[in-house]
């Protein structure tokens, strides 16, 4: 009985983990957005919202800031995917060992 808990645990773990990625990819395609418009932008100045205030930034400056974030969000996702995999495949495993 302790590996039907231990898989559906594990797989309410995975399911846990696909919500995390989904909502920093969808961060990230946001970013990827918002950069592309700084990018087209002609404007020196751009204003950047933090929390309850606009604050006014140099346009290279918050092109610099997003591409920080972007590449951030990115090495999380990575992380979460080898995460993913490792989860899988001891899902794998348990399925095969309740099975025989």
């Amino acid at each position: 009985m302790e590996k039907v808990e231990e898989f559906q645990n594990l797989q309410a773990q995975l399911q846990n983990l696909l919500i995390q990625k989904e909502a920093l990819k969808l961060q990230k395609f946001e970013l990827e957005k918002a950069l592309k418009e700084l990018e087209n932008s002609k404007e020196e100045k751009a204003y950047r919202v933090i929390g309850n205030v606009m604050i006014v930034k140099s346009r290279n400056d918050l092109i610099n800031e997003v591409k920080e974030e972007l590449e951030d969000l990115s090495i999380k996702i990575q992380n979460l995917e080898k995460i993913e995999n490792r989860m899988v495949e001891k899902l794998k495993s348990l399925e095969k060992e309740m099975k025989g």
